[in-house]
């Protein structure tokens, strides 16, 4: 089993993609048959490697509780031909200052991170090193390379509890500087083809683009009601080169293979513009 993740080691996407692995590795290995992650530069190449059968699965996040759905996965997922959620990963955020030893806060200029993870600790970077400037980087893994580049100390990164192999003389703060201490970051465990799908599930994840008039989102939401499903989370996107009209990401509480949940889907199907399954999961 080969799983895709956005690296390099040591990222929060890697640590899911481990997750993942355990739960994944079945059978004697031999030779040529090894599990393993594998880290990629950016997202749509993470999804492209299963796209193209380079790797088994992929392990993305797409959902953050502090701050909503990861909108490039989920345009990314909706625009692939034959990819499927089959599996959920719940992975607590637990974000942590790298430095160099003796430098003060104030001492430095710059922090490097994956954007989530600067906009998840906006509070204690704006207490403790109001002027140091923000750079966005691919992963937070990334974040912790450019910062140990600078020697003078000046730089700093904001990374995962987990992170290991720090360059001699920088050191992790011994406390958490996230904002909001009780952070999740949930992962999807994607695959290509439908026959990936479990058997039976506890979740269903699809989107559907409602007409663009008064009460149309009503009666999308009045459909699911009908069969007495439960949603969890919904999260709006606009419809690219389709101003005016959104696209609805959905995920509720139900079997995907029972007969009512199939007849829910075929009803929505009928009655709105593009109605998509995106992934079938058992609740982690």
């Amino acid at each position: 089993m080969k799983i895709a993740f956005l690296g390099p080691e040591g990222s929060y996407s890697h640590l899911a993609a481990k997750e993942f692995l355990k739960t994944e590795s079945t059978g004697k290995k031999s030779v040529n048959d090894w599990d393993e992650c594998i880290p990629f530069r950016n997202f749509p190449e993470v999804l492209a490697a299963v796209s193209c059968g380079r790797v088994d699965a992929a392990a993305v996040p797409i959902e953050n509780s502090l701050q909503g759905g990861v909108l490039q996965n989920l345009d990314l997922l909706q625009s692939s031909t034959d990819l499927y959620a089959v599996k959920e990963a719940i992975i607590r955020v637990d974000h942590r200052l790298i430095y160099k030893k003796g430098v003060k806060f104030s001492e430095i200029g710059r922090v490097y991170s994956h954007r989530q993870a600067l906009d998840q600790c906006a509070g204690f970077l704006t207490k403790e090193m109001p002027f140091a400037s923000l750079r966005e980087a691919e992963s937070t893994a990334f974040g912790i390379s450019r910062a140990m580049e600078d020697d003078s100390g000046k730089s700093a990164a904001i990374a995962g509890a987990h992170a290991e192999n720090l360059r001699s003389g920088f050191v992790m703060s011994e406390e958490s500087i996230s904002d909001e201490k009780n952070n999740f970051t949930h992962f999807l465990l994607v695959k290509k083809g439908e026959d990936s799908l479990p058997q039976t599930s506890e979740r269903v994840f699809f989107s559907a683009v409602c007409p663009h008039r008064p009460g149309s989102l009503l009666a999308l939401l009045e459909i699911i009601a009908k069969y007495g499903i439960n949603m969890t989370k919904i999260e709006s996107r606009p419809v690219k080169n389709s101003p005016g009209d959104y696209r609805f990401f959905i995920e509720a509480d139900c079997n995907l293979r029972s007969a009512q949940v199939r007849e829910m889907l075929e009803s929505i199907k009928e009655n709105t513009l593009e109605c998509k399954l995106l992934g079938a999961y058992n609740h982690n």
